[in-house]
């Protein structure tokens, strides 16, 4: 009996230890990442709210808008949000933004092609609607009176044109600045927007990227387009020495918006074939390196990553190849230095510090 009487003063100590010592969070401790963090509280129709444990590596996940697929997961790490961040900055400034201005914002998820940063660093104010629905902006739109909106190009036209309908047209306010995104640009708009004398602006990007292009301008310094295969006149677009899969005819007369944007982003279509990339040298110092990011934080952008077999690593740049998945006697396409391979190496760095950085946590250690 003395010896249960010993494991239970044992377990009373072990549990204060537990309550008032350790230094290991308890559920009510951990760090909440909400939607308020990312700047996305506000209602859609199409998600339900889900608290998830998020690896520390990354900044916040997302999901890819499933406009024409089903939705999926996108991760953005901390190493990639200055570009992002500062691609979202170059689209509001060109748009014509200004610091301190109020922003109605039609669907959430946006903020996270921008990342919360890009919108703190303008001071900008963003509002969302009370309810997901066309009745709910006009509502929020009168009522607010937003210097800028943001939101699919098809839903700001139709609301517009609600408006004259219900008489609600005298409340929409002057000089808006309408930010279209998410589908291709309806190309009605722009002549519904001038009664109300309001800019319209083509901004293109996506979940996994950020934002690329605002109305035919790249606002990411590591843009680069390369050849469709069996499709003359078009162009795929690539982000850091990575094929977003989309291509675009290029224009030298400009696009609808822009006269200086030769990147018709109204016009998108899905590549085919798609490129995929393979590692001829990177500034890692190890191919074991390339290889993970590669089979795991290249896979969160939706890209194909392999490494060539005589791939050099600790090489003074990274030189990427982009080859169509078929056919097989496509030429191939190189993008090397650190300006147009940006994105590549900011993922890479990212799984750097991720090899530096053990899991304290031992309950996840696979090894004792």
């Amino acid at each position: 009996m003395s010896d249960v009487n010993d494991a239970k003063l044992i377990l009373d100590d072990m549990e204060e230890l537990v309550n008032e010592f350790s230094d290991a969070p308890t559920l009510e401790t951990m760090k909440h990442r909400t939607l308020d963090d990312k700047l996305i509280a506000g209602p859609t129709s199409a998600h339900v709210i889900e608290e998830v444990h998020t690896p520390l590596n990354f900044a916040y996940v997302t999901f890819t808008t499933g406009s024409t697929a089903f939705q999926n997961i996108v991760g953005v790490t901390h190493q990639e949000l200055p570009e992002r961040v500062e691609a979202g900055v170059r689209a509001l400034r060109r748009a014509g933004a200004r610091e301190g201005d109020s922003m109605v914002v039609c669907y959430p998820p946006l903020i996270n092609v921008f990342s919360r940063g890009a919108v703190d660093e303008m001071n900008i104010t963003p509002h969302f609607l009370p309810r997901s629905s066309r009745d709910a902006f006009l509502v929020t739109l009168c009522k607010v009176q937003p210097r800028i909106v943001i939101g699919e190009s098809s839903f700001l036209r139709a609301s517009l044109e609600d408006a004259k309908k219900l008489g609600l047209w005298p409340l929409i306010p002057e000089n808006m600045i309408l930010l279209c995104a998410g589908t291709p640009l309806d190309l009605e708009l722009p002549e519904v927007a001038e009664q109300k004398h309001a800019s319209v602006n083509d901004l293109y990007g996506c979940q996994e990227f950020g934002w690329v292009t605002i109305n035919g301008v790249p606002v990411r310094d590591d843009v680069e387009m390369v050849p469709d295969y069996g499709h003359e006149g078009w162009q795929q677009l690539v982000v850091g020495g990575l094929p977003t899969g989309d291509s675009f005819p290029i224009s030298d007369t400009g696009h609808l918006l822009d006269p200086e944007g030769k990147i018709i982003t109204y016009s998108r279509r899905r590549s085919t074939p798609e490129y995929d990339v393979v590692v001829r040298a990177c500034t890692a110092q190890s191919a074991q390196t390339v290889e993970r990011a590669s089979r795991t934080i290249l896979r969160i952008k939706g890209r194909v990553v392999r490494l060539a077999p005589d791939m050099e690593a600790k090489a003074s740049e990274n030189v990427l190849e982009l080859r169509p998945a078929w056919p097989a006697e496509g030429e191939g396409v190189i993008i090397s230095g650190p300006e147009k391979t940006k994105l590549f190496q900011r993922m890479i760095e990212a799984q750097q510090a991720s090899q530096s950085q053990s899991k304290s946590d031992p309950l996840w250690l696979k090894k004792r």
